[in-house]
């Protein structure tokens, strides 16, 4: 029961109520990778690389259009000896959505500069970068890892890697018990 009203008290005068709070300000979006600027990228190849350039260029040419896809540069760049992460090429790009890797195109005076600046990227591992990478896993120190546990480590960490590219990378490198030599495994990833 609510306490009784004296009726002879002095009402009470209402308080203004405080200013409401102002709204907390939306937390800013979280700013997108700067594309590279290709046009300050000075190219830097031979005649000779550029002929050889061209007409790798012009093997993943499935239009005849002299252009290429998004989607096909970073498989030109490898095919060229490069190793570029698809995040390194999505970058170079523009870090275009999944329908303008497929459907936009770039033709070979575009891709000159992205090869170059991929050329130019210091961040290249060696070897030897990835060999001590692979050995954390290398529980004996023998110079093999388990093949199940390289598979994990490929579909898990890093560009997540899928089944079937598993399978492909994986075929002929595991020994009668499973086990990868991972130095040779790298070998045979970098030549590929």
């Amino acid at each position: 029961m609510a306490p009784k009203k004296d009726p002879k008290a002095p009402a009470k005068k209402a308080e203004p109520a405080a200013a409401p709070a102002p709204a907390p300000e939306p937390a800013p979006a979280p700013a997108a990778p700067a594309a590279v600027d290709l046009s300050a990228v000075k190219v830097e190849f031979s005649p000779d690389q550029i002929d050889d350039y061209r007409e790798a260029f012009g093997l993943f040419d499935r239009v005849g259009d002299n252009k290429v896809a998004y989607i096909q540069i970073a498989d030109i760049m490898r095919a060229l000896g490069q190793n570029p992460t698809n995040k390194e090429v999505g970058k170079l790009l523009g870090m275009p959505s999944p329908e303008d890797m497929a459907s936009k195109r770039v033709d070979f005076e575009g891709f000159l500069p992205m090869l170059q600046s991929i050329i130019n990227s210091p961040n290249k591992a060696l070897l030897d970068d990835y060999v001590e990478g692979l050995r954390v896993f290398d529980k004996e120190g023998n110079g093999t890892v388990m093949g199940a546990e390289l598979r994990i480590v490929l579909a898990t960490l890093g560009e997540k890697m899928n089944e079937a590219e598993i399978d492909a990378l994986m075929t002929g490198q595991e020994d009668e018990n499973g086990c990868v030599n991972y130095e040779a495994f790298v070998k045979h990833i970098m030549s590929v």
